[in-house]
């Protein structure tokens, strides 16, 4: 019994030790052929509505007009009642929808990936993107299907931003020395970011379809890590308050956390009034941001924006 105890001890300290070199390996292979770059903008912000206030009326409508937005939403079969709810809300509002999914779906039109692999998925469909719209569109907004977004305040935030740089932004964490951003509050590539990955993709080393590690890396991770390579760094977004604006909650689950850490001011402390995504939602909740975004007003107060994004004809 004791020598049972003793090879199982050691077996349990040389595991260990594996699992160290293992890490240590994964972060080398990350790390190679990168340098540390100078990024001086982590944060960026919505612009300030007096900023928007000051440009004449001439401006404000080219600038409305110039941001054209081409959302990507990856699916698979199992999704069926959030692809359906997607298709029927928020995603009207983009300036063209695609669909992505794992394979053909007979009830829905989508752009057939054939395979089930969450990056592989992403990487084709980037791909695809590039090739296909890169004359048409300047910026790329990938989501997936528990998320709803108010395109109209994403159009909002990316006013003054110039898509020939390379901007990669959402909500982002930091994963050791990767920061990346999260895939559940949506994910916004400029056009110059798009080329770059298109670049890259090519590239087996710096980016492999299968990862470069020898544990699989999430997609949202994968991502940063080939954009990395490119000198494409992520971004998080945010008002001019300072409050995120990609959200990678929903509603109810912000306000809850609102009420325990901001009890007297549950609505401010919740989320910003210029909020782009939320995320984790079930089909009809979606339908209910709908109402609550786009139909209800309250009686007697009257709207004057500055700006005005039209969805869409039809």
């Amino acid at each position: 019994m004791i020598s049972e105890s003793s090879s199982f001890v050691k077996g349990v300290v040389l595991g260990g030790a594996f699992c160290v070199v293992v890490t240590l390996l994964g972060h080398i292979k990350v790390g190679h052929g990168t340098k540390a770059h100078h990024h001086e903008h982590h944060h960026i912000q919505a612009p300030n509505k007096e900023d928007v206030l000051n440009l004449s009326e001439g401006e404000r409508v080219e600038l409305s007009k110039s941001i054209r937005i081409y959302c990507i939403v990856l699916v698979k079969p199992k999704d069926l009642g959030h692809w359906a709810a997607v298709k029927e809300t928020w995603s009207k509002h983009c300036d063209k929808v695609e669909f992505y999914s794992s394979e053909n779906v007979k009830v829905f039109e989508s752009v057939a990936l054939n395979t089930n692999d969450m990056w592989v998925m992403m990487r084709k469909a980037y791909k695809i993107t590039y090739e296909r719209y890169k004359d048409e569109f300047n910026w790329f907004f990938l989501a997936y299907p528990t998320t709803f977004a108010i395109i109209e305040n994403l159009k909002y935030f990316l006013l003054k931003k110039d898509p020939s740089q390379p901007f990669y932004i959402g909500h982002t964490v930091k994963s050791g020395d990767l920061e990346y951003v999260d895939g559940e509050g949506g994910i916004v590539l400029s056009i110059e970011s798009l080329r770059r990955l298109s670049r890259v993709l090519e590239d087996s080393d710096k980016c492999p379809e299968q990862g470069g590690m020898i544990w699989k890396l999430a997609e949202d991770k994968q991502l940063a890590i080939c954009l990395k390579y490119t000198g494409v760094f992520a971004e998080n977004a945010e008002d001019s308050e300072g409050k995120d604006v990609f959200n990678t909650k929903s509603v109810g689950a912000l306000i809850k956390e609102a009420m325990s850490t901001h009890p007297q001011q549950v609505v401010d402390g919740c989320c910003s009034d210029m909020a782009i995504t939320f995320s984790g939602l079930a089909p009809n909740h979606m339908h209910v941001m709908m109402y609550g975004v786009y139909r209800l007003r309250p009686y007697g107060h009257t709207y004057n924006d500055a700006l005005v994004f039209l969805p869409p004809a039809g």
